[in-house]
């Protein structure tokens, strides 16, 4: 009797949301551009790659089960609601009814290229917990530089990101970790174009910086007419970039690698940045924060992530979610 007692009094096991499970328990991931597209439908057609991109690791596609819910709602910062990952296709709808029921009540949709921009657009009109983000992602200008297609892909940029509910302009920036010198011109030229936008249409401006830290700065600096609020999207600096974004005010948007065990140095970053310039996010369905390290990420997961931070600045969760929230809401308005 005493261990049936104890087997009933047990916390329930977390749960994977209902809209996340696959029909089928071996249920074969669509084919890429399989997906409808819409916000209403299934998702995006753009598909993650089911091996890891360095060690070609098989990743298993079953999403993880949806952690406690958290005391303060905050927003997702950053995601990609039109990347599809995982066994199973969910629509903007779902995906946050899953998170909202977890504490993550709105979301930024992010458009990096021009059919993701459209998308956002549309995913904005139709649920109405999520704003959008658009621009040309640096590896993208490169290549469209390269072709000849980049002025014309601005150029509609240009024109979705003056929607009311587009409230930022990215992720622009640098990446030179995929993009080789020959991209670097471009890129930095795109970056340029992106900020002057953002700073006229009076958004914010989510920036991407991947490996190339100095140059981003120094573009920044060189700006005179900066947008007013500028944000790291994806945080990957360490403690001298974060006294940086003190010194001159801009955000820092940490996502899952500040959970993973070797990165000590962006955990110091952290430490460092002042409470008023920290968000969250997820960049899902890529960076799926510890225990779930390269399984498929979702705006449900972020409380995961914001534990982590919370841990790291030994304050409670509460609190850093209520300071979180607030930045939030500095940066981007209501929804």
């Amino acid at each position: 009797m005493a261990s049936e007692a104890s087997a009933s009094s047990a916390a329930p096991k977390p749960a994977v949301p209902e809209a996340y499970r696959p029909v089928l328990a071996v249920e074969p991931p669509a084919e890429p551009g399989a997906d409808a597209g819409a916000p209403d439908g299934p998702g995006g057609g753009r598909r993650r790659e089911p091996t890891e991109e360095k060690s070609q690791r098989k990743r298993r596609l079953e999403y993880p089960p949806a952690p406690e819910p958290l005391g303060v709602p905050v927003v997702d910062n950053h995601t990609h609601l039109d990347f599809r990952d995982g066994l199973v296709a969910v629509n903007v709808h779902q995906a946050m009814d899953a998170a909202e029921a977890v504490g993550v009540v709105g979301a930024i949709q992010v458009g990096c290229d021009v059919d993701s921009a459209r998308f956002t657009i549309e995913a904005i009109e139709a649920e109405p917990r999520l704003l959008g983000a658009v621009a040309i992602h640096p590896n993208d200008a490169a290549r469209l530089a390269e072709r000849g297609h980049l002025d014309a892909a601005l150029a509609e940029i240009e024109t979705l990101a003056a929607h009311p509910r587009v409230r930022a302009v990215g992720e622009t920036g640098l990446d030179y970790y995929r993009t080789g010198p020959e991209g670097v011109d471009d890129q930095q030229e795109a970056f340029r174009w992106h900020l002057q936008l953002a700073h006229r249409l009076g958004k914010a401006v989510q920036i991407h910086d991947r490996d190339a830290h100095e140059d981003v700065v120094r573009i920044l600096l060189d700006t005179p007419d900066l947008p007013d609020r500028v944000v790291f999207h994806c945080f990957s600096g360490d403690v001298e970039l974060a006294r940086i974004c003190n010194e001159h005010g801009w955000y820092m948007s940490f996502a899952g690698p500040v959970t993973f065990k070797a990165n000590e140095a962006l955990r110091g970053a952290l430490a460092e940045a002042r409470e008023d310039l920290l968000l969250v996010e997820t960049d899902a369905p890529f960076l799926t924060p510890h225990p779930w390290r390269g399984r498929p990420n979702a705006p449900y997961l972020m409380p995961l992530t914001l534990r982590g931070m919370a841990e790291t600045r030994g304050v409670e969760a509460d609190v850093l979610a209520a300071a979180v929230a607030n930045n939030t809401r500095r940066v981007y308005g209501d929804f």
